[in-house]
């Protein structure tokens, strides 16, 4: 395989970033709606993925994409590739 076709096998997810307070690390809280197996009810499922920050420049609040990659440490096996949409500030 090419270095390309190995790119595109790797999982990218979009979410809030509700924890900067590790150094080089940020917890992204990645929201999902699913439909009710019974009811049929839309819910909202979420987990928290730990995701390598190199350089810091995500902050708490930032929408970012994450990409799936080998692990860094126990926790960590995802990357910031993007900041998607930076926290307003009040």
């Amino acid at each position: 395989m090419n270095d390309q076709a190995k790119q595109a096998l790797k999982r990218t997810l979009t979410g809030k970033v509700v924890s900067d307070k590790m150094d080089k690390t940020v917890s992204v809280l990645i929201e999902r709606h699913v439909t009710h197996p019974l009811y049929g009810k839309i819910i909202k499922r979420s987990k928290k993925y730990h995701a390598h920050n190199e350089g810091n420049q995500a902050r708490m609040g930032d929408m970012v994409e994450i990409q799936e990659g080998k692990p860094i440490s126990k926790t960590k096996a995802w990357t910031v590739t993007r900041v998607v949409q930076v926290a307003q500030e009040v």
